[in-house]
């Protein structure tokens, strides 16, 4: 296990010891790379053997000139050495060259490969833990160590050749040092240690106190960078005079970057100061010894050309190894990082049924409630409600009364914090949420599209896979035929110019046409509209509603609205407050009730009553019948 403990500043944080995460990563270097792993363990070796090499090679040429022979055989030796030691130093650089030359992109590839994991993986997690700030953090730091290539993920295949360069030589030159003096083994050894021990300190005080610390600040540059850039905010600050403000708030974030950066290059500073320190204590010991044994012992020219290369390339290596190793650390904890997150398992489904095939399906929710994460109080309590086959259901409410939480309940984006939540009698939780996903075809009042074309935008599958005639259909039900007459492109133009300069923006209104499209097309059992009108007056917003209604046929829907008069044709109304169902029955069972419902259809009837100004209202009047 690794020495660094577990994060104490998020508990999803996970430990999984530095020799299992170096398994981890070359697994998935061997998944993804095989042929890096295989260059970079020839380059390694070659490395090694290129640091004392020359050493080596310096002496027997020393030694054949100060032979006594003549110079024709001094001559022949030492064209045949050179010869030979050439073509070993050849196959080495060659080696080296061709490793470091095709390694690099490979574990870029690789690191890729990953950040695809990692993307998948965020896009299977569950909606609610996404809404988490604990779960946001780790998705920061995952992001960081997946997509850093010298600190992260890939930083591993970078250090794990050099730690194996920086061993084989240790090990080579060791036997040679230790022949000349071994006091001077010792020495280098504790000179190493220090700095090792120096750089480690550094190491975990840099995590701990500046990059762990890092991840929410990186979070607010994310999200001011796209507030200042982003076109769909550029009316808002400008009308409301916001720029000042979001640049101090920016320079406010960037000051917080500032201090921890700050922090982290006054660290690094005074290790890179010591290292520097006790390299020239390690040279001046070597350079101490091999003096002494010129002197004292008749040391010959060439061992000492070839000891000062060995004792330097010990040092060396041996430094080496040990910095090297507190890198493998320093990234290893960022791999914690990343499988942290990878390996979540916080409500995952275990065991699930297969949804069963049915003409028609009812649910049911049991005495259901919800608390968000550290609230004190609960979004939705006691919630008992029946959504039979083919029903249209309002859900009504001012705003914080609980209605979008009761639909995410219902599309099972949250599970029930109690209660039960059934279809067919059955615990939704028994089912997998995909298979579950699929009787849905919502509606949001915040239209997303993408930088797809608007036949994808509409079937939300590529085009091979589309019914492309449907799609022409849905459009035009949902009154976009026109719009898609005027397109060169028709249904292939793509949605903003992000991926094709040609690339359309939609208005609003057309955004939730496109909305409307896309839930046609999916033509699922139940339809559910959560106040995708909501930029729209009440006239237009009934007129749409009624129209949807009569384009779905038999099929079960949920209408949200905060406007009461649009669902009155609905079969059933459920009035939501405060967290509550307080009243639930027909449009004309409520107003007879005169409760809660009937005050506010009164209020909202009263407004268009006195405020009469237009054709549209006038319309309205008629159809609330005041």
């Amino acid at each position: 296990m690794s020495e660094y403990k577990e994060s104490k500043d998020n508990p999803l944080h996970k430990e999984f010891g530095l020799w299992s995460n170096i398994k981890y990563t070359l697994g998935k270097g061997w998944e993804y790379g095989k042929s890096a792993i295989i260059l970079a363990a020839i380059g390694m070796v070659a490395a090694s053997i290129l640091q004392y090499a020359w050493g080596i090679f310096s002496k027997y040429v020393l030694d054949i000139i100060e032979k006594n022979t003549d110079a024709e055989t001094k001559k022949n030796e030492l064209i045949m050495f050179l010869i030979i030691a050439g073509s070993v130093m050849a196959v080495l650089v060659l080696s080296k060259t061709v490793s470091d030359s095709l390694t690099w992109y490979k574990y870029i590839a690789i690191r890729m490969r990953v950040i695809s994991e990692r993307v998948a993986r965020v896009l299977s997690l569950n909606y609610e833990i996404l809404e988490r700030p604990d779960v946001l953090d780790m998705h920061e730091r995952a992001s960081a160590a997946a997509e850093d290539n010298q600190n992260g993920f890939e930083g591993i295949f970078h250090i794990l050749p050099d730690l194996g360069k920086s061993l084989l030589t240790a090990i080579v030159t060791f036997v040679a040092v230790t022949v000349l003096d071994f006091r001077l083994i010792i020495g280098l050894v504790v000179l190493a240690i220090i700095q090792f021990l120096s750089y480690r300190r550094v190491i975990k005080k840099d995590k701990e106190k500046v990059w762990d610390k890092m991840s929410p600040v990186w979070r607010k540059i994310d999200y001011m960078s796209r507030v200042t850039q982003d076109f769909e905010y550029a009316k808002d600050i400008r009308l409301f005079g916001l720029s000042r403000y979001l640049i101090s708030k920016q320079k406010k974030i960037y000051a917080e970057r500032e201090e921890r950066m700050d922090l982290h290059c006054d660290m690094w500073f005074g290790q890179a100061f010591l290292t520097q320190i006790l390299s020239m204590i390690g040279k001046g010991l070597v350079y101490a010894v091999l003096f002494y044994a010129v002197i004292e012992k008749g040391l010959s020219i060439g061992n000492f050309t070839m000891f000062i290369a060995m004792s330097t390339a010990f040092s060396q290596s041996f430094v080496f190894l040990l910095l090297r190793f507190g890198d493998l650390k320093k990234c290893s904890l960022r791999v914690d990082d990343l499988r942290s997150f990878m390996e979540l398992d916080m409500y995952e489904e275990k065991e699930t049924l297969p949804l069963p095939k049915a003409d028609s399906y009812v649910i049911e929710f049991k005495d259901v409630g919800y608390k968000y994460l550290k609230a004190e109080k609960f979004a939705l309590r006691h919630l008992n409600l029946k959504i039979n086959a083919g029903e249209r259901l309002a859900v009504v409410g001012l705003n914080g009364a609980g209605k979008t939480t009761m639909i995410k309940l219902l599309l099972r984006l949250y599970d029930p914090t109690e209660g039960v939540i059934t279809l067919n009698g059955v615990d939704i939780k028994n089912y997998k949420r995909e298979d579950y996903y699929r009787l849905f075809a919502p509606v949001f009042q915040d239209v997303e599209t993408f930088a797809f074309p608007i036949v994808e935008n509409v079937s939300m599958k590529p085009k091979a896979d589309t019914d492309v005639d449907k799609v022409t259909r849905s459009l035009e039900e949902a009154g976009l035929a026109e719009k898609m007459a005027t397109l060169k492109n028709g249904i292939d133009t793509y949605i903003t110019n992000i991926v094709e300069d040609d690339g359309i923006d939609l208005s609003g209104g057309e955004k939730q046409k496109m909305a409307l499209a896309r839930a046609l097309y999916k033509g699922a059992d139940i339809v559910v509209l959560d106040e995708p009108t909501s930029a729209l007056d009440a006239i237009a917003e009934q007129q749409l509603y009624e129209r949807f209604d009569t384009m779905i046929g038999k099929k079960s829907a949920v209408y949200i609205s905060h406007r009461l008069a649009s669902t009155r044709f609905c079969d059933n109304i459920a009035m939501f407050k405060n967290g509550e169902m307080i009243e639930y029955g027909s449009f004309d069972e409520l107003i007879e009730k005169n409760g809660e419902y009937a005050n506010m259809f009164n209020v909202q009837a009263k407004y268009y009553n006195d405020q009469p100004s237009s054709e549209g209202e006038g319309a309205l009047q008629n159809e609330l019948g005041v």
